[in-house]
């Protein structure tokens, strides 16, 4: 079996697996959260694709003009707009308008758990694979970079370590996983964190 369909596989039984919604809170249980809190509606795509030895995942740097995240490592993705039928579609909607990904050459393979953020979104992740080949154009002033990672690196649990800095007067934890010149930390360690624990099972 190759490497690719070993991943798949592996990939249709962790979208199978029964695990617990996750959260930018997960490694600081002190923190108690307002159970009458709003969370907005969002999502991301972690796009696959073929890579030199099995699927790659499409991940972006944020612009370093924005006023949220500059600069940080995320998927594609955002909050869900009235015109979006669920959250899927705005995955599929905002990869199409940030790294050019039509959404007729992604084929949905399922979804995660939501994920809560500090930043009060409700992140629903959309696991697709991208059919064909696919020239990524990142959105201007907003993506100052797509690239790609491979999926076997940022799965393997042991590629990841918990870190800390101050954040509005506490010590915020968080899962990284570094790839070559790429920082990736926050809610996109997190999210693929689970994935790993889901694959790894």
């Amino acid at each position: 079996m190759s490497r690719t369909a070993e991943q798949l596989s592996a990939l249709t039984r962790a979208l199978d697996a029964a695990t617990q919604a996750s959260s930018d809170y997960d490694l600081n249980p002190e923190v108690v959260l307002p159970a009458n809190r709003v969370l907005r509606p969002a999502g991301v795509l972690i796009a696959l694709v073929d890579g030199s030895d099995g699927l790659d995942v499409i991940l972006t740097k944020r612009s370093s003009r924005l006023k949220h995240h500059p600069g940080q490592i995320a998927f594609p993705g955002g909050k869900q707009d009235d015109g979006d039928r669920d959250v899927t579609d705005a995955a599929l909607r905002e990869a199409e308008e940030e790294v050019g990904l039509p959404r007729h050459r992604v084929e949905v393979l399922g979804h995660l758990p939501s994920h809560e953020t500090v930043t009060s979104f409700r992140m629903t992740p959309v696991i697709g694979r991208v059919t064909g080949r696919f020239d990524p154009v990142a959105e201007p002033g907003e993506v100052e970079e797509v690239f790609s990672v491979p999926l076997a690196h940022v799965t393997d649990p042991g590629r990841f370590s918990v870190q800390y800095r101050r954040w509005r007067g506490t010590r915020r934890h968080y899962f990284t996983v570094p790839f070559g010149p790429y920082y990736i930390w926050g809610a996109t360690a997190r999210i693929l964190r689970g994935l790993a624990d889901r694959m790894s099972q």
